[in-house]
């Protein structure tokens, strides 16, 4: 009786035992288990931290160069501007030049008027065809500008009074200004296309959509690539 009794608080101990090494060893696992896990979470999160934060520099710096772009629109504007209102003074002026050639002084008033009715979209460094629309209209009234300039040569009155050389001298200042707005323009639009055609920005561009939509260039006049013929 006594053997049998030892014998079962025997096999009681060693159940306890293997009880408490099972219980250990699961614990460890589970230890093991739930730190492989942890770490699996959390390089997951640091790498959306990561992604995310990079998707929000990447949007700033196109915002950045957008809003950039588009300021620089706004000075093309002012100066595009600056040159439509000198043209009713500028006519006004030549227009009593006696003998004064009618045709030129015409077509320079309606260039002017086809310019001041154009409707500018809001999306128009965006948008190819107002875009050229707006460069088309621009580049005519200049020309007819050009045109009433070589005219007036022929009208030495004209060209002594102080009210033209005025005139004179603000437009072809405006006509400076305005090639150096458009340049700088395209130089601050490159930038942004540039930015928004690089590897990995053009994916975060593309997420938005019409958001950052590529910008466009101010082009020479059509035929300014040929030379001018000079004659005596």
């Amino acid at each position: 009786m006594r053997r049998s009794r030892i014998g079962s608080r025997v096999d009681d101990v060693g159940a306890r035992w293997s009880h408490v090494l099972a219980s250990r060893l699961l614990s460890r696992q589970s230890m093991k288990i739930l730190s492989k896990s942890g770490f699996t979470t959390i390089f997951i999160a640091a790498g959306i931290l990561l992604l995310g934060g990079t998707c929000v520099t990447t949007y700033n710096k196109l915002v950045r160069l957008g809003q950039a772009a588009d300021a620089q629109w706004a000075q093309v504007e002012n100066a595009y501007q600056r040159r439509a209102d000198l043209v009713p003074n500028l006519v006004e002026t030549v227009k009593g030049a006696a003998a004064f050639e009618r045709q030129t002084v015409i077509a320079v008033t309606e260039a002017r008027s086809r310019v001041g009715q154009l409707a500018i979209p809001k999306d128009i460094t965006t948008n190819p065809d107002a875009f050229k629309q707006y460069q088309a209209a621009q580049d005519q009234l200049g020309g007819t500008l050009s045109r009433l300039l070589v005219v007036v040569e022929a009208y030495p009155n004209l060209k002594a009074t102080e009210s033209f050389r005025d005139l004179q001298a603000q437009l072809e200042g405006t006509e400076n200004r305005i090639a150096v707005e458009r340049m700088r323009y395209n130089e601050a639009a490159r930038d942004f296309d540039t930015a928004r055609a690089s590897f990995p920005t053009s994916l975060v561009a593309g997420i938005f959509g019409g958001r950052f939509a590529t910008k466009q260039y101010f082009t020479a006049k059509t035929g300014s690539e040929v030379p001018p013929k000079v004659t005596f």
